[in-house]
Parts: C-alpha cells; sequence; structure tokens
C-alpha cells in the first residue's frame, strides 16, 4: 500500500472511531475530540495533541489491540464567586487512533508541555530504511 493510500487509509478508520462533534456528552461527563497534527519520518509517527488545561496527572495514554487512546480531563478553576457567563467547556479529551503492525509499541513515548502533548511512536527496527553498502566483487 502506497504511503498516500496508508495515510487516507489511517485518516478513514481514525473519523469512524471518534465522534467529530465537540461537547459530545458521554457517560461520566462531557468529552471533546482535541484536534491532533499528525507528523510521519523516517523514525516512526509523532502525534500532537492540544490538550488545554490538562495536567500530566489527567492524561491517560493506552496502546491496546491495535488501538492507541489518549484521555485526559480539564479540571474547571476554582474561581470565588458565581459566573455571570460561562464560554468555556470543562470535562474530558479522547481520542483513538487505528495503529499498524509497523510501530514498535515497547518503545512508545509521551511528553505533555503547557496543554500540548506529544506522543513518539517509532517504526520497528525492520522496517526502518537502511542503506545498503556496494562491495567491490
Amino acid at each position: 500500500m502506497s504511503k498516500e493510500k496508508e495515510k487516507q487509509a489511517l485518516a478513514e478508520r481514525e473519523d469512524q472511531a471518534v465522534a467529530r462533534e465537540e461537547g459530545q456528552p458521554i457517560p461520566g461527563g462531557t468529552y471533546y475530540s482535541p484536534a491532533v497534527d499528525i507528523i510521519e519520518d523516517d523514525d516512526g509517527v509523532t502525534l500532537v495533541a492540544d490538550l488545554p488545561g490538562v495536567r500530566k496527572e489527567d492524561v491517560d495514554i493506552e496502546s491496546e489491540d491495535g488501538v492507541l487512546t489518549i484521555t485526559g480531563h480539564a479540571r474547571q478553576p476554582g474561581a470565588a464567586g458565581e459566573p455571570l457567563r460561562q464560554e468555556h467547556g470543562f470535562g474530558g479529551y479522547t481520542r483513538r487512533f487505528t495503529l499498524s503492525d509497523k510501530f514498535d509499541r515497547a518503545k512508545f513515548s509521551a511528553g505533555l508541555v503547557d496543554g500540548v502533548l506529544t506522543v513518539t511512536l517509532p517504526k520497528a527496527s525492520s522496517l526502518k530504511p537502511r542503506k545498503i553498502a556496494i562491495k567491490a566483487a
């Protein structure tokens, strides 16, 4: 499968796995689908997700049965007084991605800085491009 078709198939599977409606109520609260950039290079894929208001201890990332799930919960700041108008929604974030077998799941890593989550999914060593040396005959 070509890279372009693989990207398109990944996007279609991801679209089917997650409802796109903002603020979709589910049991246990309101969850939003965060914006995610997907960047691929020779070493693997990096996911960059916006999770405003989410602290490191409130993020959960799981990889199970070929699906990567990112879940986070934003806590409402404890402001004194009664809000006159509240335009910010508070609740959680969830996003799911279907993964191919080309990733080395043992080497997944993640970091959260200023509400931006970065998840690194390295390719398996056997699938990385390599240079083949030409020997003199």
